[in-house]
């Protein structure tokens, strides 16, 4: 059974078999980031206000372009910024890492999706998907292309 919390958030939880140092540097240094998330001018700074230029979404009413802050830093452990496409105020996604053996867990949380809107919850689970499968998978590209 679904609960409504499970229609604000979504929740990714992956393992990465590489220390969190390293994947500090994909989660934050452009010519990583550009490569598995999307192009943009992000900077590991609080207040720092950059886009992320991405692919147009009908079915989401996604125009590609992501208006961002970034919130909250704090070095190989947590990047939370604010997360816009331009008509759906409030939304956040944080990434946490996590040393665990080798490796790192990192945690995506993308959260402030209305329940009650049908079009946010389209997005939610569109994003759900990309967070899950694409990104994730283009992250450990990055990764191991990183050597």
């Amino acid at each position: 059974m679904t609960t409504a919390e499970d229609l604000r958030a979504i929740h990714v939880d992956q393992f990465l078999a590489h220390p969190p140092a390293k994947v500090w540097r994909a989660l934050t240094e452009p010519e990583h980031l550009n490569k598995w998330l999307m192009p943009g001018d992000f900077r590991p700074e609080v207040g720092h206000t950059f886009t992320f230029q991405g692919t147009p979404v009908e079915a989401a009413e996604f125009s590609g372009t992501v208006y961002c802050e970034v919130l909250e830093i704090e070095k190989e452990r947590l990047i939370k910024l604010s997360w816009d496409d331009g008509s759906r105020l409030g939304w956040t996604v944080t990434w946490r890492l996590e040393p665990e053996g080798r490796g790192t867990r990192l945690f995506l949380d993308h959260e402030g999706f209305d329940p009650d809107d049908p079009r946010q919850q389209v997005s939610r689970k569109i994003m759900g998907g990309g967070w899950r499968s694409m990104h994730m998978r283009a992250i450990e590209k990055v990764l191991a292309e990183m050597g």
